[in-house]
């Protein structure tokens, strides 16, 4: 996907001119991509600490000591999703605005819907498999618990871990029908004009503040601040996580409608990435104990969604300061994050469930299985996805394998 800032929109407002530190207009954002693919990259390491876990049933593991797996799923939880969906605003804006709404639909449909509609049953399939691999390992072969959303997987109403897929495309689905009103109504110069000056109001001092207010609002209205906002159960439209990830949405929208925007967060970093480690720790504290259930929501939930921002805008900056130019290792993990996730959750299960049996320490238990499907994930990604049409399907484009190139060029 391009990534490179564009000039304001016909009729906004001049922004002030990006400062040094921040990213050249002329430039790709690799800090982007790069952080795009750490927010997919948490994803595989929620799920393979999760049977670390208390109260864990898929695989009879000893947890980590000291609770260091429940407190690292905490803080990914905090905004790792928000942290997604602002990207993906970003990204879309930007791509609506130079290629236009309507090869904007046909690239999320093909990219995100598609996939969606194709790949999910086939990985509830690998799912139900697993959790026979699991019940047989624990000598109770043929009883295999149900689907989260309690209905047969074939009936296609369960996405699995692409839930979120789902709801990006939801979010895109109101994002577009509001600019078209407001298209309507208000023109395209004042439309301009607003979202110039949301994305100045949001990336100045304290703008982390504006920003994790959907996201608090969604806290509130769903009863409980613990695990943030929880994933939807089904594929029927859920307002708490559409609202947070809705307003997430539309920051990194805004974000990229203010030219300076971006180097204003690499200006700040620091200071976002300091709130959201002390915020987190009294959130995680929390929740690592009783008090939550004592300690009153709104006290609570602020604590979460701030972190959460605070994450958020921090790792934005910091990833832009890193990684100012391209590096090749860097660009090829990222083009293989969005397969690397699709892919991940039954090999990893697999994994995970054999090494349980091997008796060895849970941190080497771990490592392993990161390792080896590390390899098995990005070799089926060189050999079979960077350069084929299925790479074309979900980068937008074929790459150049690694390995395998003859293959790949077929």
């Amino acid at each position: 996907m391009t990534s490179r800032p564009s000039s304001p929109a016909a009729g906004a407002p001049s922004a002030p001119p990006a400062t040094p530190r921040g990213p050249a207009a002329s430039t790709r954002l690799h800090g982007l991509d790069a952080l795009r693919a750490v927010a997919l990259g948490l994803g595989v390491v929620l799920h393979t600490l999760s049977p670390f876990l208390p109260g864990s049933t898929l695989v009879d593991v000893t947890p980590l000591e000291s609770g260091t797996a429940e407190s690292t799923v905490l803080v990914i939880h905090l905004f790792r999703m928000v942290l997604f969906m602002a990207l993906a605003g970003y990204f879309g804006r930007l791509v609506l605005v130079r290629r236009g709404a309507a090869s904007y639909v046909r690239d999320r449909a093909v990219r995100i819907l598609l996939p969606l509609a194709a790949l999910s049953p086939v990985v509830l399939v690998a799912i139900i498999g697993v959790e026979h691999y699991a019940a047989w390992l624990r000598g109770e072969a043929g009883s295999v618990p149900p689907l989260p959303s309690g209905v047969p997987y074939w009936l296609f109403l369960d996405p699995a871990h692409l839930w979120f897929l789902w709801v990006l495309v939801q979010v895109i689905v109101v994002v577009l029908m509001g600019r078209a009103l407001l298209l309507a109504t208000a023109g395209a110069e004042r439309l301009a004009r607003w979202g110039a000056a949301a994305g100045g109001v949001l990336s100045a001092r304290g703008g982390v503040l504006l920003a994790a207010v959907p996201y608090l609002a969604a806290l509130l209205l769903q009863g409980t601040a613990r695990h943030g906002v929880h994933q939807p159960p089904d594929l029927l439209p859920d307002v708490v996580p559409l609202m947070t990830y809705l307003g997430a949405f539309l920051v990194g929208w805004f974000l990229h409608a203010r030219s300076d925007a971006l180097a204003r967060l690499t200006a700040q970093w620091r200071g976002h990435l300091v709130l959201a480690v002390v915020v987190s720790a009294a959130a995680v504290a929390l929740e690592r104990t009783t008090s939550w259930e004592t300690t009153p929501l709104f006290v609570h939930a602020p604590l979460v969604a701030l972190a959460g921002w605070a994450w958020v805008l921090g790792l934005v900056g910091l990833f832009l300061q890193l990684l100012p130019r391209e590096s090749p290792a860097v660009r090829y993990l990222a083009d293989s994050a969005y397969w690397v996730y699709i892919a991940h959750l039954p090999l990893t299960a697999v994994v995970q469930l054999t090494l349980a049996h091997l008796a060895w320490a849970p941190l080497l238990q771990l490592l392993v299985a990161w390792a080896v499907s590390g390899v098995v994930l990005l070799l089926s990604y060189d050999l079979l996805v960077r350069g084929t049409w299925v790479g074309r399907w979900l980068n937008g484009r074929r790459y150049r394998p690694l390995l395998g190139a003859s293959l790949g060029a077929r």
